[in-house]
């Protein structure tokens, strides 16, 4: 990685924008704008069977409504597969992923990110096929894993270094067991495209949501196999919603697009986002450049270590 430093956003295709997702966002641009990153807005958009017609557009007009704006274009994934195939092929030709027919169920899974509450079966290492495996890719809409051994020792281990919560060890060879990298749709499985866009577009800086800090371990893995650096990371606690899970679609009303039907101003949002961080010392309406004021990195490498240890809840009312 050279001195220019370089992050995404990567709006889920798959849903609403809601407040957690504003949180996160808020805190990536404002991380990009004060300390001279690159902004890429990349579209996911090869997980089709849960993509929202207009989610995109929607998306945009919810990060624009905020205040948040980035550099150049956005990215979409599905105009280009190419980068995605020569990936597959390089494993392949190194001999670490096979063939595996499996539920379409899996495939659909696989195409989207994970995210911490949901159920994961590993896939157990001997149900892989005889080796030595095909170097080379046969059959582009098949099912295709990554081989993943547990390690030998502890230190053996994956490590992840996170820029907000510190070092934490993974073992993904126990954890997933060997991954799902490319789907019989034809398209790649999320582990393998997020690697291969960060790689192509340059992203040395991730922010995002804790709930995929033990995706960061399996990416490394992918990276180091395909021979690429991977990003630093910068995990964000999530917003739950008053039922005690993560937000999500399923919580309609803490929605941007409904916030914004609702006729409340962008400034409330903000300014929640700051206070349930600590950046600020009481609930009040910020605009994103005060936003960007308060959320210096120190500000936050010291807020994450605040809302890290008890969950951060929203709801409606408190706007």
């Amino acid at each position: 990685m050279d001195d220019a430093r370089t992050t995404r956003l990567a709006p889920t295709p798959s849903g609403a924008l809601h407040v957690g997702n504003a949180r996160t966002f808020l805190v990536n641009w404002a991380m990009a704008r004060n300390e001279g990153w690159r902004i890429v807005m990349r579209l996911e958009d090869l997980d089709s069977g849960r993509m929202r017609p207009g989610a995109h557009e929607a998306s945009l007009e919810d990060l624009r409504w905020l205040g948040i704006d980035w550099d150049g274009e956005p990215v979409v994934q599905s105009r280009d597969l190419a980068p995605y195939r020569a990936a597959l092929d390089r494993l392949a030709q190194a001999g670490l992923v096979f063939r595996c027919d499996r539920s379409r169920a899996e495939i659909r899974t696989a195409a989207s990110a994970p995210h911490a509450e949901d159920g994961e079966t590993r896939y157990p290492p001997e149900l892989r096929p005889p080796e030595p495996w095909p170097r080379t890719i046969s059959a582009w809409e098949a099912n295709h894993r990554l081989r993943m051994d547990p390690a030998t020792a502890p230190e053996a281990r994956e490590r992840v270094h996170d820029g907000f919560l510190g070092d934490h060890t993974f073992d993904p060879g126990l954890e997933s067991g060997d991954l799902v990298v490319w789907t019989r749709l034809g398209v790649p499985a999320y582990q393998l495209a997020v690697v291969v866009d960060d790689a192509r577009h340059g992203v040395t800086d991730v922010v995002r949501g804790d709930d995929l800090l033990a995706s960061a371990a399996r990416q490394q893995v992918i990276a180091r196999a395909l021979g690429v650096a991977h990003a630093r990371w910068w995990h964000v606690p999530l917003v739950y919603g008053d039922d005690g899970k993560r937000l999500a679609k399923r919580h309609g009303a803490h929605s941007l697009a409904q916030i914004r039907t609702d006729g409340i101003a962008p400034e409330r949002v903000i300014g929640w986002c700051a206070w349930s961080l600590g950046l600020v010392d009481r609930p009040c309406a910020l605009d994103a450049q005060e936003f960007r004021a308060a959320a210096t990195l120190s500000a936050l490498r010291a807020a994450m270590t605040r809302v890290s240890t008890q969950r951060t809840v929203f709801a409606p009312q408190m706007l």
